[in-house]
């Protein structure tokens, strides 16, 4: 049977004009009342130093004109809403409404964050059953809600760390991170003040505790693991690692932002980790993308729990009170109580799948992840033989064979409706492709993807200055992508007549 086909970007129009270029002089989009007598000008109510004199060309169009404008821009963007969005790493699945409604209500979303405890109890409640609840999902002691992002998670996770070595008079400043790591945990283990040691994965893409045990000595204050790590593979020696890590006095960090393949299913409390941070703007189904604004808890074992960023939520007889006397605290890194939106939504998302949807859920995205590996593995194979997690990392040897690298890959599928997935990482794989599927594509959308695949190989090998030249139905084809970084024009700029 012909697999459906998702509706592609050929109706795209080749042209819009900006805003400025659909002016009409004296056309209104909406007509304001005459001042009457006495009133005050804008400039008198807002002062005249705020008041703009240079609007001469400013658009003039109806309102409809606007409307349309604006409307039409935003459907040029590749969105998750819009297409399939196979990001790997990034875990761009779909986030449901009923999550965005409840983060809507009024008493959630009209809160303050100066507004005092006894009269935020709602909101206190729901952050202390969302703290248990990820502290059941992860398997660790005490969660802490403070982080803003999962990059803050880690320099969270690793001052607690820090402070915990410190506490009991020890000078541990290294930290032990495989080669295969995200690029945040390098950069965060020097924000933190740590000397980072890389360990070298196995030829299967594994870590080796042999490499480990090579590099753990007294001044091992931690190792940070990704698991599953970045090739998407779950790591086998996992909880002999953390247990020679701990007889050298050491900790074990793990990296929670490919918890989409354990949710519900394992937990990194029982894998002998003693941090955890969870991107809640990923796993648990809360926008991200553009900058934020994001969520990423630390989840901690009970000794490390003095540690955490304060204050801590503490149940009283008047109620939930923010618990500002923890002279063990690392402090605050941030302003206030997290990102409140993003902690709602991830309860909400808990709440409507529950222990076994939460299974399921990754269940799904795992077996998703192998479907689209063993259906492409014929033109684009895998980089390890093992089986994926919730991603798989595929390689080609296209460029050296046709002059069609990964790049161009990746820019012919926008013509198929497709945003990219992530390409040459993780650095150890040549021209990797990662893709990651999520639970919430259907088969119809898996099979879609692949056809393209097939197609782009194929285009390759016969005609490969179709994919060199892509994408073909964009209102844009190719950019020169460092001179839009490095001299981007953001301000309107008259055409000469």
């Amino acid at each position: 049977m012909k697999p459906k086909t998702e509706p592609t970007r050929a109706t795209q129009p080749t042209e819009v004009p900006l805003i400025f270029e659909l002016s009409t002089e004296d056309r209104r989009g909406t007509d304001l009342g005459a001042r009457t007598a006495g009133s005050r000008s804008g400039a008198e109510i807002l002062g005249s130093e705020l008041c703009r004199t240079d609007l001469v060309g400013f658009p003039e169009l109806s309102e409809p004109q606007v409307l349309r404008h604006f409307l039409r821009l935003s459907q040029t963007n590749f969105a998750q809403a819009l297409q399939f969005y196979p990001l790997g790493s990034c875990t761009m699945k779909y986030n449901p409404v009923v999550n965005d409604e409840m983060a809507a209500l009024e008493g959630f979303a009209s809160i303050h964050p100066l507004t005092p405890a006894h009269l935020a109890q709602g909101a206190l409640e729901l952050m202390a059953r969302l703290e248990a609840a990820l502290a059941e999902i992860t398997g660790m002691d005490a969660i802490s809600l403070h982080p803003a992002a999962g990059a803050q998670g880690e320099l969270t996770g690793l001052l607690v760390m820090r402070a915990y070595h410190r506490k009991r008079g020890e000078n541990r400043h290294k930290v032990i991170i495989p080669d295969t790591a995200h690029g945040t945990n390098p950069a965060s283990c020097t924000l933190a003040g740590f000397e980072v040691l890389v360990a070298r994965s196995n030829s299967r893409g594994f870590l080796d505790a042999d490499e480990v045990r090579r590099l753990a000595g007294p001044d091992v204050a931690a190792m940070m693991v990704t698991n599953p790590n970045t090739l998407g593979l779950f790591e086998p020696e996992i909880c002999e690692i953390a247990h020679l890590l701990h007889e050298q006095g050491a900790l074990l960090y793990m990296d929670g932002a490919n918890m989409n393949a354990l949710m519900g299913v394992a937990k990194p409390g029982h894998m002998g980790a003693d941090v955890v941070q969870l991107n809640l703007h990923k796993t648990f189904s809360t926008p991200h993308g553009g900058g934020g604004p994001g969520a990423g808890p630390i989840g901690v074992k009970q000794m490390l729990a003095p540690f955490l960023p304060g204050p801590r939520l503490k149940h009283t007889e008047r109620g939930w009170v923010f618990d500002e006397s923890r002279p063990d605290s690392i402090g605050r890194l941030r302003s206030f109580h997290g990102n409140f939106g993003m902690l709602v939504r991830a309860y909400s998302y808990i709440l409507s799948l529950g222990g076994d949807g939460l299974a399921d859920a990754s269940r799904n995205a795992i077996l998703a992840a192998n479907y689209v590996r063993k259906r492409l593995e014929h033109c684009f194979p895998s980089a390890s033989p093992q089986p994926s997690m919730h991603e798989c990392v595929l390689e080609h040897d296209l460029e050296s064979r046709t002059g069609v690298s990964t790049l161009e890959i990746a820019k012919r599928l926008l013509d198929f409706g497709i945003h990219p997935p992530t390409i040459y990482f993780p650095l150890v794989v040549k021209g990797a492709l990662m893709i990651e599927p999520t639970e919430t594509e259907s088969k119809e959308v898996l099979d879609h993807f692949i056809s393209a695949m097939e197609r782009i190989h194929d285009e390759a090998l016969n005609d490969p200055q179709t994919v060199k030249k892509a994408p073909h139905t964009l209102r844009l084809s190719r950019v020169d992508e460092a001179e839009a970084a490095r001299r981007p024009i953001l301000r309107w700029q008259a055409k000469p007549d």
